[in-house]
């Protein structure tokens, strides 16, 4: 494999004539960091590969997994971090594609849910370039399991929600804050961590208990996984008290108080004798 670290520096010619049989675009969700958690599509998809494009949360041990002589490209963004913005990035697929070359677009998680996958496939779709989608593991489905709290469950959440907590252009979090304080759900935020204080502030301010229970996963499924357990209330202070950093995500709702007992189930604790 040749690993290419700035997708900047990757030769592509600048206007390519479109090839009289343009490449195909295969995007691959990578699942939550884990290889073990690549679907059997993903693995054979990444093993067929001559060219990956991949993103900032695909974990090395799932590179292993692309061809010996697949070229390796990062286009990943962190936060004010960006190797390309995301139109250069389309930009580069569509390319790739017209100049006759074949390529996976690898996401960390699923690329339709917060990967920005669905704007890349319809950029694909306007261009005329074929795709295919292996969907993926998302990070709040990798959480749940890992840090054993059941994102549904009949006594405690029988609605799930998937939230964004990263600013907007305007600065704001621009969340439906009524929606994500009713009863009996459980509401899992992605790309929270630098906004948690004002996502837990809007919270208890639209009439959310701050003694709900709340969670922070940290680097889910991954050897670095914690999992950082308190209230609503208590969550910020908590978070800067432990230094969490992305990736994390916020788990908020009535599951979150079956992580204790969960967790020794799944670490082999025997129940007391009577």
């Amino acid at each position: 494999m040749s690993f290419v670290e700035d997708a900047r520096w990757f030769a592509v010619p600048p206007n390519p004539q479109t090839c009289d049989t343009p490449g195909r675009v295969t995007l691959v969700g990578a699942g939550p960091g884990d290889p073990e958690l690549l679907t059997l599509r993903a693995v054979k998809a990444l093993g067929r590969a001559r060219l990956v494009l991949y993103d900032h949360l695909v974990s090395k041990a799932v590179l292993r997994h692309a061809a010996d002589d697949a070229e390796l490209i990062y286009v990943g963004k962190q936060a004010a971090r960006h190797t390309l913005p995301q139109e250069s990035i389309i930009d580069l697929m569509i390319r790739l594609a017209q100049s006759g070359r074949s390529l996976v677009r690898l996401k960390g998680g699923d690329g339709f849910i917060f990967g920005r996958g669905g704007e890349e496939v319809q950029a694909l779709a306007e261009a005329g370039i074929a795709f295919d989608v292996v969907p993926g593991i998302t990070a709040a489905q990798g959480a749940g399991a890992c840090a054993g709290i059941p994102l549904t469950h009949r006594d405690h959440a029988a609605t799930l929600v998937f939230a964004s907590g990263h600013l907007r252009g305007d600065n704001e979090v621009a969340l439906d804050w009524e929606a994500l304080v009713r009863p009996r759900q459980t509401v899992v935020i992605y790309m929270g961590v630098g906004t948690l204080a004002v996502i837990c502030e809007q919270l208890a301010r639209h009439g959310l208990a701050a003694d709900t229970p709340a969670a922070l996963v940290e680097q889910a499924s991954l050897p670095g996984q914690r999992c950082i357990t308190g209230t609503l209330a208590e969550l910020p202070a908590l978070a800067r008290q432990h230094g969490v950093r992305p990736p994390a995500l916020i788990v908020i709702g009535e599951v979150v108080a079956l992580q204790p007992q969960l967790m020794r189930g799944m670490q082999g604790a025997q129940p007391a004798l009577a």
